[in-house]
């Protein structure tokens, strides 16, 4: 009978060990535009424990990643406010576009896609380990005005044009 068990332990534990783990889980995705067209980007997430023991032993840093994610796409260097194991805060300064004419500001945000984000997480070491998912439950654009678009589900943000009175 203990031998029986013994197989079954044995069966479980190998087939939980080949099996892909969740991964980076992006829960929600905030960006806050100003009437400047500077933006914060509140991003809520969940890790994996591998993940949380990467970031704690400084094998992999969220506010660095974070950092060279958006310096790539921005002509002007963002700040990281906060990076954690469950969250970041970035400024993005010229986040979008402002545009002036007769008393409004016609505002167009980027394009923004984590597209690059998933690849990039495929080349770590525990990529075999963990299946990511970069794409946030709910996204939410907030422009000066307390207009607000919402995306769920979507690796891919597509550009906004939005006219704010002045």
């Amino acid at each position: 009978m203990k031998t029986i068990y013994l197989i079954i332990t044995g069966l479980c534990v190998m087939a939980l060990s080949v099996m892909p783990v969740q991964a980076f889980t992006m829960k929600s995705l905030a960006i806050n535009v100003d009437s400047g067209g500077n933006a914060q980007i509140d991003m809520q997430y969940e890790l994996n424990f591998v993940e949380q023991s990467a970031v704690f032993l400084k094998l992999a840093d969220p506010a660095q990643e974070l950092q060279s994610a958006f310096n790539s796409g921005s002509a002007q260097p963002v700040t990281v406010t906060a990076a954690g194991s469950s969250g970041s805060t970035v400024n993005v300064p010229s986040y979008a576009s402002v545009t002036r004419t007769d008393g409004a500001s016609v505002i167009t945000t980027p394009t923004l896609s984590f597209e690059r984000a998933e690849k990039v997480l495929k080349n770590y070491w525990f990529a075999p380990l963990v299946s990511p998912d970069f794409s946030p439950a709910v996204t939410t654009v907030t422009f000066p005005d307390g207009h607000q678009d919402f995306f769920y589900d979507q690796i891919s943000i597509p550009s906004i044009s939005h006219q704010v009175s002045q």
